[in-house]
């Protein structure tokens, strides 16, 4: 079955163009459902599954400022070398169990129509023969912006909260799948949606995988 992932840097408007192309490709859209989902099969509070998706840990931070790993900017072609996330508590990890469930989930919705917004979908789906992977950046005062709107803050708490929330997203793609996150070579599509706005993103998203993916 056909599918579509869209990652996105904070504030880009990842939710708002997953929609779009949800409705106008009359598909099923997983998004803030994908947290919903994964709680209610691990029984733990939707919060607690929401503190832990798309977060590294404390000791892969420590790695990934050391190694000067959690810019966001495009990286030099060629990929990063995979390595073994650093799991090791005994019993049940609440962190692993949504990571392994939100896989679980991303791979049965990619048994049907679906649009997946963020959550590692563009690499969990990486090998799917019928899958467009599009990734949405922004200009930083126009996610500054959007963040500030959304949410009814301040501009210097917006700030922080967008750089935080990219470094979280591309510390944890780095973990879990040995890749850069923002490296344009593992989408089919990379879209400034702060140019085209979130409307022009979504048709050309929904042009794209209509060609790819051969839809009718």
């Amino acid at each position: 079955m056909p599918v579509v992932t869209i990652t996105r840097l904070y504030g880009a408007g990842g939710a708002d163009v997953g929609q779009k192309v949800a409705e106008r490709l009359g598909w099923n859209l997983l998004d803030r459902k994908l947290i919903d989902e994964v709680a209610t099969r691990l029984q733990v509070p939707e919060t607690e599954v929401a503190e832990r998706d798309e977060q590294p840990n404390s000791f892969l931070d420590q790695l990934l400022l050391a190694l000067g790993s959690t810019s966001i900017e495009f990286a030099a072609a060629g990929d990063v070398p995979a390595w073994t996330p650093p799991f090791t508590g005994q019993g049940l990890d609440t962190r692993q169990a949504v990571v392994r469930l939100t896989q679980e989930v991303i791979r049965e919705a990619a048994r049907g129509d679906a649009v997946i917004v963020g959550r590692g979908s563009a690499y969990i789906l990486r090998d799917h023969e019928r899958a467009l992977h599009a990734f949405l950046i922004a200009p930083v005062d126009f996610r500054v912006q959007v963040v500030m709107d959304r949410l009814q803050i301040g501009a210097e708490e917006a700030g922080r909260k967008l750089k935080e929330t990219d470094a979280n997203r591309a510390a944890a793609i780095k973990q879990l799948y040995g890749h850069d996150w923002a490296h344009p070579s593992h989408y089919d599509l990379v879209l400034n949606t702060g140019r085209l706005g979130f409307d022009t993103a979504a048709d050309l998203i929904v042009a794209a995988a209509r060609a790819k993916l051969k839809l009718s």
